[in-house]
C-alpha cells in the first residue's frame, strides 16, 4: 500500500512540548511512520512535501528542525513530479477553490495507483472526500498485505 502524507500528519512525527498539547492524533500519525519503517506501507509525496514540513517545523521548533530535517530526509519515498500530476492538481484546485500546495498532495494520489492521501486537514478532507484517493487521519487503519 502507498499513501500521501501531508503536512499535516508530518509534522505531528515531530511535536514535543507545549506544541504537542495542541496537536491531535499524534498517535495516528505516528502509525503510518512505524508503518513505513516495517516495510507495510510506502510513502509517495510531491515535491514540495519537505519545504512545507520545514516551513511549520521552523516556526515551531527553531531549536530543532535541523535535526528533526534530517530524519525526514532519511525516511525513504517516492517524490512523484508529473505533468500530469500537476494538471489533476490545478483542476481540484479550480474545482474545490483550494490552494494548489494541497491540492498536489491529492492529485499523486489519484495519479499513483493503489495510493491514498491521509490529511489531518479536514477543511480540505470535507471538500475533497468525494473525489476518493483520500483519508481522514483518526478513521485511515492501515491495511497489512
Amino acid at each position: 500500500m502507498n499513501c500521501v502524507v501531508d503536512a499535516s500528519v508530518a509534522v505531528k512525527w515531530f511535536v514535543d512540548g507545549r506544541w504537542a498539547l495542541a496537536e491531535t492524533d499524534v498517535d495516528r500519525a505516528v502509525e503510518l511512520l512505524l508503518a513505513s519503517r516495517r516495510g507495510d506501507l510506502g510513502f509517495v509525496q510531491p515535491p514540495h512535501f519537505m519545504a512545507e514540513v520545514a516551513a511549520v517545523l521552523a516556526r515551531n521548533k527553531p531549536r530543532q528542525v535541523i535535526e528533526d530535517l534530517r530524519d525526514l530526509m532519511n525516511l525513504e519515498m517516492t517524490c512523484v513530479d508529473t505533468a500530469a500530476c500537476y494538471s489533476r492538481a490545478v483542476e481540484l484546485a479550480i474545482a474545490l477553490d483550494h490552494h494548489v500546495f494541497d491540492t498536489l498532495y491529492h492529485a499523486v494520489a489519484l495519479e499513483s495507483e493503489g495510493a491514498v492521501l491521509v490529511t489531518a486537514d479536514r477543511r480540505y478532507f470535507d471538500k475533497a472526500a468525494r473525489l476518493g484517493a483520500i483519508a481522514w487521519l483518526p478513521a485511515f487503519t492501515i491495511d497489512r498485505q
